[in-house]
């Protein structure tokens, strides 16, 4: 019985670089004997391994049966038993072939035994007898592979044997063979089932069950003595990542001109057994930019599931970036990118009225004269459910001009907020050096408790568990006042700084942009503002970013309380003695900001230090 897989390649063996072989004179000195040994019957050593990495291990450290050097000394001694030399081997360096044709070294030992046997007879010398295999289930996939080489290699007088299995002569052994062969393949398949449907629950519960993308890393971590394999923000390259996405949705960038970017900034892909690091392709870009894996979403087989691992970015963020891909797939926006200041910062008021939240778009028109238009449009326009027209760009940014005025600070109410500013950071700073002497004063007892238990334990007093027992928890104290203590005042010097900044900008915010170039008055746009709402020809709102948000809040807090609505108030620090309306989140003071308690209205000092555009501002400008 034979297949069309099983035929070897027509004329000359392929050269194999992984084939290995050897002279039979240095074969048979591993057996030493008479010179009539040299004229014995020989065979063959097929190995196989099924993936790169076991060719790479150390065969001192392998697991039985997972190495080619297992394999060879077995077959070896299968060889000697059965009192034949070893004519060549034939090593299958790491693959994974799906079929027996796809092997190139099996290949080139049926090509092999072929002529070799022809030529041998044609000499009148002993023929190659066996074809030896380290085990049935490591040399073939199936039953069918194993009992079709068996019948192809029985046609040219060769018997195919196992060196760790010994299934008897005789149609006893061939019964036998078979039915271990039927067992391995069922065994197999029952495994693959197995792992298909515990990769599936873990899908189903959120977990990654492939290589997590670029920007992640899967990693282990043991829990009660469990391994648990999961995924994190790789270190290296999350932020990149990160970046990239931030980048794209600020319009500015070509998939090739981020690629480039990318690459100068240092993200490069991982490194695997056989690709190098590299810079990242566009097309890999562009499958990157639309992974939802990235807002913390894996896909199962078209079902989209919440994952467990963290998002790397939000979902606005992530919606931004398809915009501005669905914004370019049409034909002649495709390589044509619009850099203007303004771009990033507004958004349709008619949509928000209406509970939506859309981004203003730029775009650029060439009339037949040749004179060129630059225009903001909302992007559902192109959908159909916005009326808001074409807005011209002169006019946009005439109209933000005058919106900067609105934010400033009168001086005599700003000049106050500096004042308070600095008594707070005193008062805070005095209070910080009693809780520095405190937390010194509690570490000195630490050290006292400690040395008297490892002297009562030394002189065997306490028993040596609870002395154990109590010195651990003294080392746990310990750590948590000395990070305290590390910590302590941080936040509040990080948080004035960055108030005291913000107070400068609000001092003359509309002289300082229209004295600013175009770069400025983009870091300048996005330091305050996370948009500005545009309807005709007006700017009918704007959302602040932290903190200028918490500062108008207190300024508006300082506003009722004084019973006016012009800016110069005097700033309260009393809590208490605020009037609050019903419903209302006001009552927010300066000393709320700094402190910390502002936290209670959905703020963070995350979202304070962290907002994009904010130092380069301060430097720049």
């Amino acid at each position: 019985m034979t297949s069309a897989y099983l035929n070897p390649p027509n004329g000359t063996p392929p050269h194999h670089e992984a084939l290995v072989t050897a002279d039979p004179a240095t074969l048979h000195q591993a057996y030493p004997g008479d010179e009539e040994s040299v004229e014995a019957e020989e065979a063959v050593l097929y190995l196989r391994v099924s993936s790169k990495k076991q060719m790479d291990t150390d065969a001192d450290h392998d697991p039985e049966g997972n190495s080619i050097p297992t394999q060879r000394q077995h077959g070896r001694e299968k060889a000697e038993a059965l009192s034949v030399g070893i004519a060549r081997e034939f090593v299958e360096p790491g693959r994974s072939a799906t079929s027996l044709e796809k092997r190139v070294a099996f290949q080139e030992m049926l090509a092999y035994l072929a002529t070799e046997n022809q030529q041998r007879k044609k000499e009148h010398r002993p023929p190659i007898r066996y074809v030896i295999v380290y085990m049935m289930s490591r040399a073939f996939r199936n039953a069918l592979e194993e009992l079709t080489t068996k019948a192809h290699l029985a046609k040219m007088g060769i018997t195919l044997v196992s060196a760790k299995e010994n299934f008897g002569d005789g149609y006893l052994g061939d019964a036998m063979q078979g039915i271990m062969a039927i067992s391995n393949e069922l065994q197999v398949r029952i495994s693959g089932d197995d792992i298909k449907t515990k990769m599936a629950n873990k899908a189903k519960n959120g977990g990654t069950i492939a290589r997590a993308p670029l920007g992640y890393l899967n990693t282990s971590r043991h829990i009660e003595g469990r391994e648990v394999r999961t995924v994190i923000i790789d270190p290296e390259r999350g932020h990149l990542v990160r970046m990239a996405f931030e980048l794209y949705a600020s319009g500015d960038y070509t998939l090739e001109d981020l690629c480039e970017e990318l690459y100068d900034r240092g993200l490069l892909t991982r490194l695997t057994t056989k690709t190098p690091a590299k810079a990242i392709s566009e097309s890999q870009l562009a499958n990157l930019l639309r992974d939802r894996y990235y807002i913390g979403y894996i896909d199962y087989k078209g079902e989209e599931i919440k994952g467990r691992h963290e998002p790397l970015i939000d979902i606005e963020l992530f919606e931004r970036v398809q915009e501005v891909i669905e914004t370019r797939s049409t034909a002649d926006e495709r390589r044509r990118t619009h850099h203007h200041y303004l771009k990033g910062s507004l958004y349709c008021g008619a949509c928000r009225a209406n509970g939506v939240t859309r981004r203003m778009i730029m775009q650029e028109t060439t009339n037949r004269h040749g004179t060129t238009y630059q225009y903001f449009f909302c992007r559902g326009r192109q959908l159909g459910d916005c009326t808001t027209p074409h807005l011209n760009i002169g006019k946009l940014e005439a109209m933000v001009e005058d919106h900067y005025a609105t934010i400033r600070f009168a001086p005599s109410y700003l000049a106050t907020l500096q004042q308070q500013l600095t008594d707070i950071v005193h008062q805070e700073k005095e209070a910080t050096r009693l809780l520095h002497q405190q937390l010194n004063a509690e570490l000195q007892t630490l050290d006292t408790r400690e040395d008297n238990l490892l002297d009562l334990a030394a002189d065997g007093t306490i028993p040596t568990e609870k002395a154990r027992a109590k010195l651990k928890a003294i080392g746990t104290r310990r750590t948590k006042l000395q990070d305290r203590l590390a910590n302590v005042n941080t936040e509040l010097t990080d948080r004035a700084k960055l108030v005291a900044l913000a107070l400068l900008l609000l001092a003359e915010p509309q002289r300082l942009y229209l004295s600013s170039n175009d770069h400025q008055r983009r870091l300048l746009n996005q330091a305050i503002f996370k948009a500005l709402y545009v309807e005709e020809e007006t700017i009918t709102g704007h959302d602040f970013k932290e903190p200028f948000a918490s500062l108008m809040t207190v300024r508006d807090t300082d506003r009722q309380a004084a019973g006016t609505h012009g800016s110069n108030t005097t700033p309260h620090t009393n809590r208490a003695s605020l009037p609050k309306e019903e419903g209302s989140a006001t009552g927010l003071t300066l000393q709320d900001l700094l402190l910390g308690t502002w936290k209670d209205q959905g703020s963070s000092r995350a979202n304070m230090v962290g907002d994009t555009g904010f130092e380069p501002v301060t430097s720049s400008v």
